[in-house]
């Protein structure tokens, strides 16, 4: 079982995949999103593919009060539009997986402020972050997830 963990970004969709285990998650790199981060779907499906993804977290950007804005819209718009995707090859046989990963929603309030205080403390100069914290931030959106799913198997 492998899990992707995305963030989504106009410039870049950070991703991170768990081991099989689910124990921790590891950067797997950015994709280009040109502007748009719906110009990344393709290359994410790929990932699901190559990785036999089982579930994708999606970072959900809350606005600080918890409530949905602009920003969250566009990613359950993004998350939908993927799972679309996903059925469309399944049912038309171009799909290599014999399943469709769930998919889920992960509050990310202030993980990009989070990613940025791990690069720094890392010793990574401020100029390399931009490149590296949307792959930490999917990092952490994907640990956290893991974290929840682990506790709420030890409660139940």
């Amino acid at each position: 079982m492998v899990w992707l963990g995305i963030d989504l970004g106009d410039a870049r969709v950070g991703t991170a995949l768990s081991d099989p285990e689910l124990t921790f998650a590891h950067p797997a790199g950015n994709v280009q999103s040109y502007g748009d981060s719906f110009n990344a779907i393709e290359d994410v499906l790929n990932i699901i593919e190559d990785n036999s993804v089982s579930r994708v977290v999606i970072g959900l950007p809350l606005q600080l009060d918890g409530t949905e804005g602009k920003s969250a819209k566009k990613a359950r718009r993004w998350g939908t539009n993927l799972v679309k995707r996903m059925k469309s090859l399944f049912d038309y046989g171009d799909w290599s997986l014999d399943f469709i990963p769930e998919v889920v929603w992960k509050d990310e309030r202030l993980t990009t402020v989070t990613a940025h205080k791990q690069l720094l403390d890392a010793d990574f100069s401020t100029r390399k972050h931009r490149p590296m914290v949307d792959q930490q931030s999917a990092v952490l959106i994907l640990q956290s997830a893991i974290d929840d799913y682990k506790n709420d198997c030890k409660n139940n």
